[in-house]
């Protein structure tokens, strides 16, 4: 039996590191020709401060111009927009088009801080605040466990951790996570083992996730998800973007090209039509030149 899997998209992610302002004209084009293309699942924008982040200084203006474009299904995409605080969430509830709300939660503390200057206590406390204010608004959640696969910190980190999160999260009442190999140094092993270990405490979560990788690595950390049950996966066309601390400028956003790929050989399903992609891969590979400075991918 052909099992269906979600394929959620991430421009934002893949865009939001890049030297050079993408304008705000292309992001609308790009994002309406992932609609097109049968994409129903799109990271496609963040509510961050355009000090630190001006790639995402164009939020609202991106999703104002989106909302203008009607895809040829009845059914409109889940459009997934990153807060990292309240201010954040303040702007994503008050943009139209933005159906889901996003937070990564660290469980590393030197991360955490980095990031977004909270203690553990106080980042609880603003996950409840998503929780209760995106289900007041009618808005999806979505919740990251950063570092889910540890860390470059020498912090304390296990599968014990991961798991009594995941208990936490359940017990709010969120309904979707995805765990992050935050700097894409998990092995496959690894990736099959964790998420083996926990997905007995998330009954009734959709749990996903978002993977870096090597491109040389990526389909076995693919295919090691998909065998432990993983039927949610993040990613992005030619593997652009990624975490900076990762240290390696080749360890980058697995590409959704090889999700596909790996996933139809395991047996699913993922909803992709791949010779949709044609036009889609130019258009990353034109961002990658343009704005990366990084070569085509073939």
């Amino acid at each position: 039996m052909t099992s269906t899997v979600k394929i959620v998209e991430c421009p934002r992610d893949a865009w939001q590191g890049l030297p050079d302002f993408i304008p705000t004209e292309y992001k609308v084009a790009y994002l309406k020709a992932l609609i097109a293309a049968g994409f129903k699942h799109i990271d496609a924008v963040s509510f961050v401060s355009p000090k630190h982040v001006k790639q995402m200084s164009d939020s609202e203006e991106v999703m104002r111009q989106l909302a203008s474009f009607t895809p040829a299904s009845n059914n409109a995409p889940e459009i997934i927009g990153i807060v990292v605080n309240e201010k954040g969430l303040e702007r994503a509830l008050a943009t139209s088009g933005v159906t889901t709300i996003g937070y990564p939660y660290s469980i590393s503390a030197y991360f955490r801080r980095a990031n977004a200057n909270m203690t553990r206590a106080e980042s609880r406390l603003l996950v409840e605040k998503l929780k209760k204010e995106t289900t007041t608004a009618k808005r999806g959640l979505v919740i990251y466990i950063s570092m889910a696969f540890g860390n470059p910190y020498d912090e304390p980190w296990g599968p014990e951790i991961v798991a009594e999160t995941l208990e936490w999260l359940k017990d709010i009442r969120i309904n979707t996570v995805s765990l992050a190999d935050t700097v894409g140094t998990a092995s496959p092993q690894l990736i099959a083992d964790l998420y083996r270990g926990v997905k007995d405490h998330v009954a009734g979560i959709e749990l996903g996730v978002h993977l870096h990788s090597r491109p040389e690595n990526a389909e076995e950390k693919i295919l090691a998800a998909y065998e432990a049950g993983c039927r949610r996966f993040d990613s992005a066309l030619t593997g652009l973007g990624g975490c900076p601390f990762a240290g390696d400028t080749l360890v980058g956003n697995i590409a959704t090209e090889d999700v596909l790929a790996a996933v139809r050989k395991a047996g699913g399903d993922p909803g992709i039509d791949s010779a949709a992609l044609a036009q889609l891969l130019q258009m990353t590979n034109e961002i990658r030149s343009k704005y990366a400075h990084t070569p085509m991918v073939q």
